[in-house]
């Protein structure tokens, strides 16, 4: 079961790394984002500091979902999600292994590139510490819930559109504690609790999203 875990997430990393364009468009947004509001909102350094975490954590969160539509549509397309699904592996095994390379390849991008973001809004180095911390364990549970959203949109036109809508309502308590734990280590009050609840949230994504979203698969390819 391990071999094949390896296998798919070694395959989808290395047909992504062949097409290096998806990887960068999802960096390249989430630059855009988060530069674009010292633009906009002027050099106040207090100010910067206050939007900085909500700033950080809406780019991210947007930027993971720029490629949560190709998760499965491609191998839907070629035909080797349908051989995937009559493997005798469990199918949450390979969801979990798709669910890996797609962080691989857009969640651990953005979480190397956000502190020398976070430079431009004057962070304090406890807050970039505790900024890295939230993003690596919210972005695995925005891969892992955004999973359910791609497998019930599987083969639909306007796929990525109703993607967002499903799974944005359930990515609020995520961009809410992780936000809320850089807010608290910024204002003193220490971050720990909403590092806990994350870790908390990632858990149980880890526990429930592998197997809703094999279902969804079973049910999107029938």
């Amino acid at each position: 079961m391990l071999e094949t875990l390896l296998w798919i997430v070694r395959r989808d990393v290395t047909i992504a790394m062949r097409r290096r364009t998806d990887i960068f468009i999802t960096l390249v947004f989430f630059i855009i984002v988060v530069s674009l509001f010292p633009l906009g909102i002027g050099p106040e350094l207090e100010t910067l500091r206050l939007i900085a975490p909500g700033v950080l954590w809406v780019g991210a969160l947007l930027a993971s979902m720029l490629a949560l539509e190709q998760m499965f549509s491609a191998d839907h397309r070629d035909g080797t999600l349908e051989q995937m699904l009559l493997t005798p592996q469990p199918l949450s095994l390979l969801v979990i292994g798709k669910v890996i390379a797609h962080w691989l390849i857009t969640g651990l991008p953005l979480v190397i590139m956000s502190p020398l973001l976070a430079l431009q809004y004057d962070m304090s180095g406890e807050a970039l510490r505790v900024m890295i911390y939230s993003l690596m364990l919210g972005t695995p549970t925005l891969s892992l819930l955004g999973a359910i959203g791609a497998a019930l949109t599987l083969g639909l036109r306007s796929g990525g559109v109703l993607v967002a809508l499903l799974v944005l309502p359930l990515y609020i308590p995520v961009l809410i504690f992780g936000a809320g734990a850089v807010e608290a280590t910024a204002s003193g009050l220490g971050g720990q609790a909403h590092l806990s609840m994350l870790g908390a949230i990632l858990l149980l994504a880890l526990l429930g999203t592998p197997l809703a979203t094999a279902a969804a698969l079973r049910v999107s390819t029938d």
